[in-house]
């Protein structure tokens, strides 16, 4: 799911990553045949000023260093990139954030604004965020010169052809990312937070997740229920549905979103669509399908396509504060074919076109990937992490002919939920084809946590992670799920519902919890264009 603002393979049997959740442990705790990571857990971070443009002067930046394979340490290590702001009050400890994506880097995310939506917290903790694995200056995947991807499922083509396209894409994800490729899932990911949790100085994990996030801290409950303190899930993601449910539920999701866009944009005199709405969702989809035929080029020089722009907006769905930016921003593609505006809203433009990083060799001769610098990033590395980390947690791999057989129907599907996102969305599933079988640890697994209370967050109008995901997440994860229903529209509730933001400082400052079904009624003012 898109990261919270704005908006690979975790191989391995069912039974080698259950036998592996206590190697996170310090060595005390490890049973006698488990791979030795003390080094890994005794380190301490040592914090700095931030390197890149626009950093704000009281973030404070640092890395952990991790195993790429945490079967096997020994094969190599990678830094992940960290940041903070320091606490202001008395502090108990770190309270540790995820945005989102997957694939959404945390620190540039924290650092925007100066991170003012975060600083109450600051009232108790250390506010820390980090780039997971193989996202921003963690070890960047990349898939080449962007995702040459959008056309794979177009009208009407051949099925076999699309599969060979499929498989073709995954090779090039493969020689352009390294070995964290393979390293990427969510059960790795969450491996890293304890080793931050550890060299954070925290008996317990204090936690605040969003959108994806919040599978990433349900997975970590399960991991760690005993180093689990308090934990806020928001825009709650499902443990269970496929990536091809996912994706149908996403498509009608942005549709509803864009059609509340367009109706709200065609009462302004400065909509690039005119003042009829139903005119405007029709201009829409023609300018997809236009754009598809005859992409335009970006500023970076690569090609700006239908889909590139159904990435963009949906990006810019997910918060109606970004209205107003994604008015201006079609309004320069429709009169001057300007791709700029879009470009920044999908998090892309910014950085240098992608190429392979060589890491070195650590202390014990095995290689060693330190951090990537900012300008470095490949530029696809969002939509590149995004596809590694949900294919490393989708165990669903249909054959060739099976895939083949579907195609038919799921194109079918997709374009009924949304004629403009559908394609956009079923490329994003079908992409996991020619990977390897992810993990079914989450899907098995990941419920009746035995840890403290902890908050779940669901928004009625969540376009990006309906309701009955929050419902459906607090069931498997049992007892301790306490729900807190956020009545309003929008992806997540923190950042535009006063009531939520109260709530959940409240828990992880004070430890007060809502009432399991308490609500939070709609607000403007926030929230509103």
């Amino acid at each position: 799911m898109p990261s919270v603002h704005h908006r690979w393979t975790y191989v391995g049997a069912r039974a080698t990553a259950l036998a592996l959740l206590t190697a996170g442990l310090p060595s005390a705790a490890v049973a006698a045949d488990a791979p030795d990571l003390s080094r890994f857990y005794h380190q301490k971070i040592t914090w700095g000023a931030c390197v890149g443009d626009g950093m704000p002067a009281d973030l404070q930046c640092g890395k952990v260093t991790v195993p790429l394979d945490y079967a096997h340490p020994q094969s190599g290590t990678l830094d992940v990139a960290m940041a903070r702001y320091r606490a202001t009050g008395p502090s108990r400890g770190s309270v540790l954030l995820n945005f989102g994506g997957p694939g959404g880097a945390g620190v540039p995310e924290l650092a925007q604004d100066g991170g003012k939506d975060f600083m109450d917290l600051t009232n108790g903790y250390d506010v820390v965020t980090f780039d997971p694995r193989g996202v921003g200056r963690s070890s960047p995947v990349s898939c080449g010169n962007g995702a040459g991807t959008t056309g794979a499922v177009g009208d009407g083509g051949d099925a076999q052809s699309m599969l060979k396209a499929l498989r073709k894409v995954a090779s090039e994800c493969t020689a352009h990312s390294g070995p964290v490729l393979t390293h990427m899932g969510t059960v790795d990911a969450s491996r890293d937070m304890d080793v931050m949790r550890q060299a954070l100085g925290d008996k317990k994990l204090n936690y605040l997740g969003f959108s994806y996030g919040t599978r990433l801290g349900a997975v970590y409950a399960a991991q760690f229920p005993k180093k689990t303190g308090r934990m806020v899930l928001d825009g709650v993601d499902t443990l269970t549905e496929s990536m091809a449910e996912q994706g149908l539920v996403g498509a009608e999701g942005q549709q509803t979103a864009l059609d509340d866009f367009l109706t709200w944009c065609t009462e302004d005199v400065s909509c690039p669509f005119g003042e009829d709405s139903r005119e405007a969702r029709e201009d829409v989809v023609r300018l997809v399908a236009s754009l598809d035929r005859d992409p335009v080029p970006t500023s970076l020089g690569q090609m700006f396509s239908g889909q590139d722009l159904a990435a963009a907006v949906g990006q810019a769905l997910y918060s109606r504060r970004m209205w107003p930016a994604l008015e201006r921003a079609l309004a320069s593609l429709v009169q001057d074919r300007d791709t700029q505006g879009l470009a920044q809203l999908s998090g892309g433009g910014a950085s240098l076109p992608a190429s392979r990083t060589t890491p070195g060799s650590g202390a014990t001769g095995a290689p060693h990937a330190g951090l990537a610098n900012p300008g470095d990033i490949p530029v696809d590395n969002l939509p590149a992490a995004f596809m590694a980390i949900n294919c490393a947690d989708d165990p669903d791999r249909p054959s060739a002919q099976q895939a083949a057989k579907d195609l038919d129907k799921l194109r079918a599907a997709y374009d009924e939920a949304s004629p403009v996102f559908g394609r956009y969305r079923l490329t994003q599933v079908l992409l996991c084809h020619g990977r390897p079988k992810g993990t079914d640890y989450i899907r098995d697994d990941v419920r009746n946590v035995r840890t403290p209370k902890m908050l779940l967050v669901g928004t009625r109008g969540d376009p990006a992670t309906p309701y009955r995901w929050t419902e459906e997440t607090a069931a498997r994860l049992g007892s301790a799920a306490v729900v807190l229903d956020n009545r309003s529209e929008g992806h997540t509730g923190y950042a535009s519902s006063k009531c939520v933001h109260q709530k959940v400082d409240n828990f992880l400052l004070y430890g007060a919890l809502p009432k399991n079904g308490s609500s939070c009624g709609p607000e403007s003012g926030r929230d509103e264009p």
